[in-house]
């Protein structure tokens, strides 16, 4: 009886979930299927059986070493590293392949939950030496992420306008701009609650005379109830107005860059590789510039520029007036004696979308890597096209959480690239739709509406009650200028820190302003103090809606808060 319980000791070992994921469990297996088994079917099954010959995976010394390398980590950077594991399963045999075909680059879990394009069924015909077509670059469209957010800036800023503030019993707190274009006899207006903000115009001539502020919201959404409006005299109204209706817009994005070999089938076999291949370096050349972290001055992604401490370079671009940050798993440093290597999958873990570069023909999983952020993978294989010529061309094919709505640009038929600079196209346009289009996944989106409604209530705040210091109130002193509403304009972007933002924006307003808190509400936190004179505006959703202040700023790597 003890030898059993030895032997299933000497199986647990630990794995990390990414922030935010605790008392989670890996899936790897489910119900008995009678379905004749496909290739599909039989790389899962060897992936779900143990090794016939079973051993400790950890001699007593390397079990020594580890402890002492963990609790060096765990001086260095906080208690939370154990917080990041939970138990394995029974070991994964990793054995090559002897399964014949052109096997897919992505195979979906047993578990399900995630969606693969092209579908496996269509990549039966599929040839390297066909001829694609739907390659297109004019229809390679990057998505709007909030359609709304340039209207106030575009119309209303550079002309006379008002602005007005309201509490709805039902709505919650509404902000209203009205604009009245004398060259086109139009009144265009805008109304801001807490689910989205909605546009109007209106012709003047459609009234004998301009409709109040009331009127014209209640024209915008019949659920408005309030019966009058507070005018907004505050000088600096339009940079608040302008700083909210824009804080979802970032210029900046970051995403995780895997490197599997043939035969690697596990999160610790990926995150573990250190060689770069001369293939490889060449796919990272078509993608970005290999740059030096330290000093670099452009978007830095979270991470490190001043000490070295993520390693000592990245993969950099700029793209359309964007720039991105690569976290590339290679690059990032490597921990001896810690299979799960924590340092890099802390960044790209974090990360919402991932690109995964292949060589040989293992298939990579949909739910190998165990992240809360990470919704979306694109996988990139090198093929030869032709054997006689042997020219170079990459396969690609996309998989993403069921939640996550489909997006463009389309995938050729075959999904096969030839052309360098039209596969660096494809694959950027696509990383940063992909970003977009996970925001729109239920645990985001929830987050974001959270997030949103914090933000507004803190702008109605502050309005209303700069307006009434402007008009003279004997009861309300000489207010200092929010920290929280600047935050808004300098961070421009990204799900955290407009999340931690909002957090800081809600108790800078309720102390400095005099509101009472509501019990039980967020925690307060110190504004956060940008070294370097730089903000780190990465965009990076939280994993759950029921994060607070201090969950979300344990969850936080310390670069993204630099």
């Amino acid at each position: 009886m003890e030898r059993e319980k030895r032997n299933d000791t000497s199986f647990s070992r630990k794995r990390s979930f990414t922030f935010g994921a605790y008392g989670g469990v890996d899936r790897f297996t489910c119900g008995d299927e009678t379905r004749p088994e496909s290739v599909e079917d039989n790389i899962l099954n060897i992936l779900d059986s143990p090794t016939c010959e079973s051993k400790p995976f950890l001699s007593a010394s390397s079990n020594q070493r580890e402890t002492e390398l963990f609790e060096i980590i765990e001086k260095l950077q906080g208690s939370r590293i154990d917080e990041q594991r939970c138990e394995f399963p029974l070991p994964l045999k990793s054995q090559l392949l002897t399964i014949g075909g052109e096997l897919p680059l992505i195979l979906r879990s047993k578990s399900g939950g995630y969606w693969i394009d092209p579908p496996l069924e269509r990549l039966v015909d599929v040839s390297p030496t066909s001829s694609p077509y739907g390659l297109d670059p004019e229809s390679y469209d990057i998505m709007e992420r909030d359609a709304e957010a340039k209207i106030y800036q575009k119309y209303f800023h550079s002309r006379y306008h008002h602005s007005f503030t309201a509490v709805d019993p039902s709505l919650g707190p509404l902000v209203f701009s009205v604009c009245l274009e004398e060259e086109e006899n139009k009144l265009r207006v805008i109304l801001r609650m807490k689910e989205c903000s909605l546009h109007g115009v209106f012709s003047v001539s459609l009234f004998p005379n301009i409709p109040s502020a009331v009127e014209l919201a209640k024209m915008l959404c019949d659920k408005v109830t309030v019966s009058k409006f507070e005018v907004v005299c505050y000088l600096k109204a339009p940079e608040l107005i302008t700083a909210f209706d824009e804080h979802r817009e970032s210029p900046n994005f970051k995403f995780g860059i895997l490197y599997q070999k043939d035969g690697q089938f596990t999160e610790e076999d990926i995150l573990s590789n250190n060689e770069e291949s001369e293939e490889f370096k060449e796919f990272l050349s078509i993608l970005g510039e290999t740059i030096q972290l330290q000093g670099f001055t452009g978007f830095r992604g979270g991470l490190d520029v001043c000490h070295g401490q993520t390693g000592s370079e990245a993969v950099f671009t700029s793209f359309h007036r964007r720039e991105i940050m690569f976290h590339v798993a290679t690059k990032l440093p490597f921990t001896e004696g810690d299979p799960q290597q924590l340092q890099r999958k802390r960044h790209i873990g974090n990360d919402i979308v991932a690109l995964v570069y292949q060589e040989g023909q293992t298939p990579f999983l949909s739910d190998v890597i165990k992240s809360h952020f990470l919704h979306c993978f694109l996988v990139v294989r090198r093929i030869q096209r032709g054997e006689e010529t042997g020219e170079v061309a990459y396969q690609v094919s996309v998989t993403a959480r069921e939640d996550v709505p489909l997006f463009g640009p389309v995938l050729p038929d075959p999904p096969i690239f030839t052309d360098r600079s039209l596969l660096r196209e494809f694959l950027l346009t696509k990383l940063i739709n992909a970003e977009i289009s996970c925001y729109k996944a239920e645990r985001f989106s929830r987050l974001e509406l959270r997030t949103r409604s914090s933000l507004l209530e803190s702008l109605q705040t502050e309005l209303s009650t700069r307006s009434q210091c402007m008009m003279g109130d004997p009861s309300l002193s000489v207010l200092p200028t929010s920290e929280g509403v600047r935050g808004v304009s300098e961070g421009s972007g990204g799900f955290i820190e407009n999340f931690k933002r909002a957090i800081r924006v809600r108790s800078h307003s309720f102390e400095t302003l005099g509101v009472p808190r509501k019990s039980g509400g967020i925690s307060s936190q110190k504004p956060k103090t940008e070294k370097d004179g730089e903000s780190d505006k990465s965009p990076g959703p939280l994993p759950t809606d029921s994060l607070g202040a201090t969950e979300l700023k344990d969850q936080t790597s310390p670069q993204e808060e630099t």
